[in-house]
């Protein structure tokens, strides 16, 4: 029992430490913006022209940015955003076609504009296996597994 109270109170002092770190990457925005669904992930919309200088998304009644090779969320369309791991964005909004980015990396110039970004290729392996994605993006079989994970709007 002394254990359990001890192990609790290490929590309590751990936890605080993982605050969460506010960045500016650039929105401001006058009003929100128009959103639009996207057709081939209905229950994620997309800022459809660049009101900003990112590529700007609203899902789960959050907005997610992708900014800089990185992913931030806010639950207003101004901030204050928050930087997140690429292990917890929804998968819904990973699975977002490459043609509604409009400021895509560089790199990603090369892919299929139809379909959700490679992002094995640019988180690992290790993050797709733990996030289960290695029979989702095609990527571990070239020519296998087309369009998996991509069954709506064919």
């Amino acid at each position: 029992m002394s254990a359990l109270i001890v192990a609790l109170f290490v929590f309590g002092l751990v936890a605080p430490a993982h605050a969460q770190v506010h960045v500016d990457i650039g929105i401001h925005l006058p009003a929100p913006p128009q959103l639009v669904i996207v057709p081939q992930v209905p229950e994620v919309r997309y800022v459809p022209t660049p009101a900003a200088p990112v590529n700007l998304f609203l899902y789960g009644g959050q907005y997610w940015a992708f900014a800089n090779g990185g992913w931030h969320v806010s639950r207003g369309h101004n901030g204050p955003w928050v930087v997140v791991g690429p292990q917890f964005v929804p998968r819904p909004v990973l699975m977002v076609p490459v043609q509604y980015y409009h400021v895509p990396p560089g790199h990603w110039n090369k892919w299929e504009r139809k379909h959700a970004p490679r992002w094995r290729e640019d988180w690992g392996p290790e993050w797709a296996d733990k996030r289960g994605w290695k029979e989702r993006d095609g990527d571990d079989h070239p020519g296998k597994g087309h369009g998996k994970g991509h069954g709506r709007g064919r």
